[in-house]
């Protein structure tokens, strides 16, 4: 019987998912990238059983969502999907910024002296400033460390060094979904409970 872990990315105008099937790992990775953008209403559950029919979805035993800060309808959708399904079935979901999922690989940029020092990650958004976090790579199975969460920053604000937000959904949604597979190793717990959507220029509520 399969053990499915899957991860969802809808935190841009790309939708990502990502299944793995912890019971025949020869069957390797299945991934999906599609541009989405306000069709992710209508499209996310359709996308989500091309990937992985319905009638598996009772066989899922671990999730993992991004959960921003991107759009806000776009990735309340998945953090909310992914909550439902984790109460459904009684199974772990863990959610990661999509900040702290790029880090690792925006952190080559990072001179060699720096690269095991704190860094940021910025992101201008139009006509409402500058989002950052705050993060650290480090040995061992868990790649990077994140320091403080996206949140908006003060005018006053430079954090240094920083490194610019760039969106690779194919890549981020893979490793999101390599963390999961990590979790199932280690049985580590996943209440589905904190799992929230970061949107730092709007307070979110319980979803």
């Amino acid at each position: 019987m399969s053990r499915w872990l899957l991860a969802l990315h809808s935190s841009s105008e790309i939708l990502g998912l990502a299944v793995y099937d912890a019971e025949d790992p020869a069957g390797g990775t299945r991934i999906l990238c599609r541009p989405m953008g306000r069709q992710l209403t209508n499209g996310l559950i359709p996308a989500v059983e091309e990937l992985l029919p319905q009638e598996e979805w009772t066989s899922i035993v671990r999730l993992a969502v991004c959960t921003g800060p991107g759009g806000f309808t776009g990735t309340r959708l998945t953090v909310v999907m992914a909550r439902t399904l984790a109460q459904q079935l009684g199974c772990p979901l863990h959610g990661e910024s999509s900040f702290a999922l790029m880090a690792p690989r925006l952190s080559v940029a990072l001179p060699a002296s720096q690269v095991l020092e704190p860094f940021s990650i910025v992101q201008t958004l139009p006509r409402r400033g500058r989002v950052a976090g705050r993060y650290r790579l480090i040995s061992g199975s868990v790649p990077v460390q994140e320091l403080e969460p996206p949140r908006l920053l003060r005018e006053d604000e430079d954090p240094s060094p920083a490194l610019t937000m760039e969106l690779d959904v194919a890549s981020d949604v893979q490793h999101l979904l390599e963390r999961c597979c990590h979790w199932e190793q280690e049985a580590t717990p996943g209440p589905w409970e904190p799992v929230l959507p970061i949107y730092p220029t709007s307070p979110v509520g319980p979803v």
